[in-house]
């Protein structure tokens, strides 16, 4: 198949999301993009990039204003901002990285970083970030305050001309199971004695489970079961108080989040959306299969959030009220949450709330 001509005529026929075209070409995202490597003008143009992640995404600050996509299959988290105080940790290859920026928060996973592309179409530039299936994990769009002198430098001192072709994995890594003969109590109590809200990816880890089943064997006063359009009202119950929030959307690659008040929530079609100035979130809700409220004890009181799950058990999106450690969590957001909620057990504790 030639797929810059598929791709062309997609276009032509009204199609604009390069991985809806992907998919219905039956290619990823990463091999169309792939293919228009070397493309003339006049259309989706890109170029290879150099596959030092960590060190391209720590110049990305000299470009200013700049905005952040991650997604997964039933998610889009877009955040606007710069792109600072980046750190990165382990061994090449294996790399763990953050952005604590102001604006731009993300959690990176650099072992699920196979091939980036500098990537051109009309007025749009973007720096594309794949994993070796060829699925998307990070994408940075410039806008119209970015610095673009800086922006075409970095570009320019980044694409690789003579980058081989990469070998597309055509079969993608199993999904995560349970291990076999869990211990359920010793799993609860585990999450009792939680002091931190990061040791729960190690008491998953050391019990051998995938999120949503944890969800299923917890305690009913740390874990509930609720209706799927929870996250509609938590958003709707959030912008109408101006209660600040945190939105964690990721895949293997990157978790991004967002932290602050949110503004104006709509539906359009199944799509559930944030559609701020500078933060947008576009969650398919008919893709979620089960949502939870879920409780974990800190150090600093219990913190609250809200789960999504897509059917095949997959971690769509995350909400919390926003808090810094140290800070116990807004009682107004514990509220929201509180009331998507009908077993009275999970009411019985309410202090350690701040107003």
């Amino acid at each position: 198949m030639d797929l810059r001509q598929a791709y062309a005529d997609a276009r032509a026929a009204g199609a604009t999301r390069h991985r809806d075209i992907a998919l219905s070409l039956g290619v990823t995202e990463g091999m169309l993009i792939d293919a228009h490597v070397g493309a003339p003008d006049g259309g989706l143009q890109a170029q290879r990039v150099r596959r030092d992640f960590p060190r391209l995404l720590s110049e990305l600050s000299r470009a200013g204003e700049l905005m952040a996509l991650t997604r997964n299959p039933h998610c889009v988290h877009e955040r606007t901002g710069v792109y600072e105080h980046l750190s990165v940790q382990g061994e090449p290859g294996r790399e763990m990285g953050m952005a604590l920026g102001e604006d731009i928060d993300l959690r990176l996973f650099y072992s699920h970083w196979a091939q980036g592309y500098a990537v051109r179409e009309g007025e749009q530039q973007s720096l594309q970030f794949f994993d070796a299936c060829g699925v998307a994990v990070h994408k940075v769009f410039a806008r119209p305050a970015t610095q673009f002198a800086a922006w075409q430098a970095l570009r320019l001192r980044w694409t690789d001309p003579g980058a081989a072709p990469p070998q597309w994995r055509t079969e993608a890594p199993p999904a995560a199971a349970d291990a076999p003969g869990v211990d359920a109590d010793g799993f609860r109590a585990g999450w009792a004695a939680l002091r931190d809200t990061h040791e729960f990816f190690g008491l998953l880890r050391r019990h051998g489970l995938t999120r949503r089943t944890a969800m299923h064997l917890a305690a009913p006063q740390f874990a509930q079961r609720v209706d799927r359009h929870a996250a509609r009202v938590l958003l709707e119950g959030a912008a109408a108080n101006a209660t600040p929030i945190m939105v964690f959307v990721g895949n293997p690659g990157v978790i991004q989040i967002h932290g602050g008040p949110i503004k104006r929530v709509a539906m359009l079609g199944p799509w559930l959306n944030v559609l701020d100035p500078r933060f947008n979130l576009h969650l398919r809700e008919d893709a979620i299969a089960e949502a939870w409220a879920v409780r974990k004890p800190t150090v600093d009181g219990l913190v609250s959030s809200l789960e999504l799950y897509a059917q095949d058990g997959e971690l769509i999106a995350q909400f919390f009220g926003q808090r810094k450690p140290g800070q116990p969590e807004r009682c107004a957001w514990r509220q929201l949450l509180d009331a998507q909620v009908d077993d009275p057990v999970w009411s019985e504790e309410t202090a350690g709330c701040a107003a």
